[in-house]
C-alpha cells in the first residue's frame, strides 16, 4: 500500500496533475457530464475541493440540515459551490491545496487518495480524455479497499472476477472482467463505463449500452 509519506506524495502529485489537466478544459467541457450521475465537471471539482474550504463545524451544520444524509449534503454543497465559483477558482483550489492534510473520517491518507483518484477518473473518463493515472497510485487505492468500502458503493460483484491488465491485482471469483486497474476501480465504485474499456464475458454488465 505504501508508507504514509509515499501516499501523501501521491496525493500531492495527483492533485497537481489534475489541476494542470483541468486548466486546459474548455467552457463546454466544464459543463459536460461525468460518470457521477447528475454532476458536471464543475460539480465534481467543487466536491473534491470542498474539504479545503469548509470547516468541520460547517460540514456538521450542513449534514444536520440534510437530515444526516451525507450524499444529500454533498450534492447540495457541490451544486452550490459549482454555481458560485469560476473554473479558474476551482482549479486554484485544487492546485493550491495539493499538500492539504485532509482525509475522510476513518479513511486516512489512502482514503484521501481514493477520493481524488476516483473523482478525477469520473471527469476524464466521462469526457473521453486519455489520461492514465500512474498504476502505482491506483494500486494504493485498490489495496486500501475493504469490504465495507465496496459495500458503501452498493456494487453487485457477485459471480465476477476483476482482473487488471496493467498491475498484479484481481478481485472476486467467477466470470472474468479484464481492464486497466483504473477502469476496474471505477467498476468497484459502481460506475458504468463507456464501451470498449472492459473485456471478458461479464464486461457488458458494467458497460453502458
Amino acid at each position: 500500500m505504501g508508507t504514509s509519506e509515499q501516499v501523501r506524495a501521491a496525493i500531492a502529485a495527483e492533485r497537481r496533475e489534475q489541476a494542470e489537466l483541468l486548466s486546459g478544459l474548455t467552457p463546454r467541457q466544464w459543463d459536460a457530464s461525468t460518470l457521477c450521475a447528475g454532476w458536471r465537471v464543475r460539480e465534481v471539482v467543487a466536491h473534491t475541493t470542498m474539504p479545503f474550504r469548509t470547516s468541520l463545524p460547517k460540514i456538521i451544520v450542513e449534514l444536520v440540515a440534510a437530515r444526516g444524509d451525507f450524499n444529500r449534503m454533498s450534492d447540495r454543497a457541490a451544486r452550490r459551490d459549482a454555481d458560485r465559483m469560476s473554473a479558474e477558482d476551482l482549479v486554484a483550489q485544487l492546485r493550491d491545496n495539493a499538500e492539504h492534510p485532509w482525509a475522510p473520517p476513518g479513511g486516512g491518507p489512502v482514503g484521501a487518495l481514493s477520493h481524488d483518484v476516483i473523482h478525477g477518473l469520473d471527469v476524464v473518463v466521462g469526457l473521453g480524455l486519455d489520461r492514465r493515472v500512474p498504476p502505482e497510485r491506483v494500486r494504493m487505492v485498490l489495496s486500501g479497499m475493504r469490504p465495507r468500502n465496496i459495500k458503501f458503493f452498493g456494487t453487485d460483484l457477485d459471480g465476477v472476477e476483476l482482473r487488471a491488465t496493467d498491475v498484479d491485482w484481481t478481485f472476486g471469483s467467477g466470470a472474468p472482467v479484464h481492464g486497466l486497474a483504473q477502469d476496474l476501480l471505477l467498476v468497484v465504485c459502481g460506475r458504468q463505463l463507456p464501451p470498449g474499456r472492459l473485456d471478458g464475458p461479464a464486461a457488458p454488465r458494467f458497460t453502458r449500452p
